[in-house]
């Protein structure tokens, strides 16, 4: 990088490795003792008596009564550059009395970890994880759901995108582009496949239901979960995270 030099050179001095090095150290141990100065959640930190917190609703086929998810969190280092809403405590609700027991210890462990502090990520996946060995279900949109677990882990990950502790999965710019490339060549070919048949289209098609964004024949994708990958090019490419073997 070119940079313009608007006054007199005066004096100059090269930095040796070793200055380099001190010069590195120094920073980072100012940065550990910046950190160690920032509140932190710990397991004796008492709680406030107020709280942030978001509930969400999940309605499942798995159960005629929805379940609704509370998540309080609280604020550290408030009013300064560092503040942070963190994880407190979770509750989870439901008109459903037959998953109480194990619901109720599943929040109770899930709220302790929170308030064990460190990184809590990690539970997310965990939750995710887990299958139900009656089967699954597709949610609305196709998104398939392995079990309930899976799907409090999934209101849980949405959480804590919404406050910043896990980055958003956003598509880039060549990604968008990719996806409504793909999704354009595959509905040109559909009109023209519809256009050649000359028998009418199946009462299974007319009566479709789905509210699904994606075409109806599309597969489950591997990657995102979701009824997305279409077969272009002798390849699955989904239209929903992009993922396509073709490259």
């Amino acid at each position: 990088m070119a940079v313009k030099i608007e006054k007199a050179i005066v004096g100059y001095k090269v930095i040796t490795a070793e200055e380099k090095a001190n010069q590195e150290e120094a920073a980072q141990k100012a940065i550990e003792e910046q950190q160690d100065t920032l509140e932190k959640v710990h397991e004796n930190l008492d709680r406030p008596e107020l709280l942030l917190g978001s509930t969400y609703k999940v309605k499942t086929p798995m159960s005629e009564h929805a379940l609704y998810i509370t998540i309080n969190d609280i604020v550290l280092n408030e009013g300064t550059e560092h503040e942070q809403r963190h994880p407190y405590e979770i509750f989870i609700n439901s008109k459903n009395m037959e998953h109480f027991q194990w619901v109720l210890a599943l929040t109770r462990v899930i709220s302790a970890v929170f308030r064990k502090g460190g990184d809590a990520i990690f539970m997310v996946e965990e939750l995710k994880a887990v299958f139900d060995p009656k089967g699954g279900y597709f949610k609305k949109g196709g998104k398939f759901m392995p079990s309930l677990v899976a799907e409090i882990g999934e209101a849980i990950e949405s959480h804590m995108k919404m406050i910043g502790l896990i980055e958003s999965d956003c598509l880039d710019a060549h990604q968008k582009k990719l996806i409504a490339d793909k999704r354009k060549e595959y509905d040109e070919r559909q009109k023209q496949t519809m256009a050649e048949e000359v028998a009418p289209a199946s009462n299974e098609a007319k009566n479709d239901n789905s509210s699904s964004a994606f075409p109806a024949d599309a597969q489950l994708c591997n990657k995102c979960n979701v009824k997305a990958a279409i077969l272009m090019d002798g390849c699955y490419t989904c239209l929903n995270c992009g993922d396509s073997k073709c490259g």
